[in-house]
Formats: structure tokens, sequence, C-alpha cells
């Protein structure tokens, strides 16, 4: 959990002050802790079910109520989207509407917020439409019938998966060389990559892996966007 956006927090009227509430009560001291323990970062490690999750609500508690953080400050990410729904309910029980102005949510939901916002630099408009799975493979079918690939040797499901990959760990095409991409549909996976990459920005969509990528791409390229953020 970090602090992020706009403007500061040290802000007019958020001003940091030592604070208890409800959100401390029933943790143990190690969990106490992590919670009131705001200056800096700070790393919690513990296992399933030992309540990590209460520390990080309780722990956003604390930041917005003791005026430590402006609630649009603070960036909280989880991996799944029950995870951000209850910490969500769970702040804004603690602290009331101003939980609604935390950015929260999973890798892909807030990164598809903030390409919504920039979504010009990557040849896009904010209207774009995320594919789903079924359309990644029908687009990825088109274009590789259009370079008669072998669909039965080759299904469009290979090579969704393999893009999606080649996404995960952060390669656009540019980025790919033939010999990387290997043999995937007769050696021409990397040439159908580009083709859909294309295809997306003519057709304003994205699919899954491109909200992180793309992000990714504008924080490398434009270093103002990522101040903005910090």
């Amino acid at each position: 959990m970090t602090t992020s956006g706009d403007i500061p927090a040290s802000s007019e009227g958020f001003v940091p002050s030592v604070l208890t509430g409800p959100w401390l009560e029933g943790l143990n001291e190690a969990q106490t802790d992590a919670v009131t323990s705001l200056n800096g970062p700070l790393l919690v490690l513990s296992g399933a079910g030992t309540g990590k999750t209460r520390v990080l609500t309780s722990r956003l508690a604390q930041l917005v109520a003791s005026r430590a953080a402006a609630p649009w400050n603070i960036l909280a990410v989880t991996f799944t989207n029950k995870a951000a729904r209850e910490m969500k309910e769970r702040v804004f029980q603690l602290v009331g509407p101003m939980a609604e102005q935390v950015m929260l949510g999973t890798f892909h939901a807030l990164a598809a917020r903030m390409l919504r916002r920039h979504a010009e630099l990557v040849g896009l408009k904010s209207d774009f439409t995320i594919l789903d799975t079924d359309d990644q493979n029908r687009l990825l079918k088109q274009l590789m019938e259009a370079e008669q690939i072998d669909l039965k040797r080759w299904p469009p499901r290979v090579l969704a998966a393999q893009i999606s990959s080649w996404k995960d760990r952060g390669l656009r095409p540019e980025k790919l060389s033939v010999a990387d991409a290997g043999d995937i549909c007769n050696g021409r996976g990397l040439e159908l990559y580009s083709q859909y990459q294309a295809r997306l920005v003519r057709l304003n969509a994205v699919d899954f892996g491109d909200l992180l990528l793309h992000m990714l791409y504008i924080f490398q390229t434009h270093p103002d966007v990522l101040t903005s953020y910090q």
C-alpha cells in the first residue's frame, strides 16, 4: 500500500495527527504495530488466514482517519475482485464516505482506470473495449486464416496463450525477435502478434494483458505520467 495521486498527502486540510479508533480493536501486538507504523514503507509477511487483509484495511483506515494521507492519495492494490470488494466495504465501515476517494482495486482494474486517462499515448481512445477470451480467439482466428495457418495444428487459443505469456513478461512485439518467438504458428508467431496488436488499435480495443502492458509502456516512456502517480 502506497500513497499516490496528484495532490500531496500534506495538502491543506490534511495535517497528520495521532489517532486511535475501532479499526485497532481486536488486533494483536504485531498487527497493531503494522497498522500504526505510518512512517516509511512496511512489509507484512504472514500465512493464509492470519489477518493480512484486516491489517491492510485497518492501516488504510488509520492513514485516512489520522490524516497521515488524504484518501485520494492512497493506492491499494489486490489480486482478486473479491478482495477488492471486501477491502472497500471494510474501509467504508471504518471511516465512512472518505473511503470512496481511495483508489482501490485489482492490478488490472486500476490499470484499466489509468489507461482510460492516458489511452492516446498508445494510440487508443478513452472508450476502448476490453476483449474477453472468446473475442480474442475469434480475432486471432481471422488473422491466422488470412495467413493460411493450419488451425488444427495451431488452434487460436495456443497463440493466445503465447501472446498472453509475452505480455505478462512485459514484451511488446518490437521487444521480441523471430528467434525469441520460436516455431509457434510455423515460425510466424511474432508476425501474428504484431498484426494482432495493430488490429486491436484499429478496433480501439485491448485484451486483458494489454491493461498492464500498455501502462508499463506509458510509465517507461512518459516519466511525467509515472511521476503523477508516485
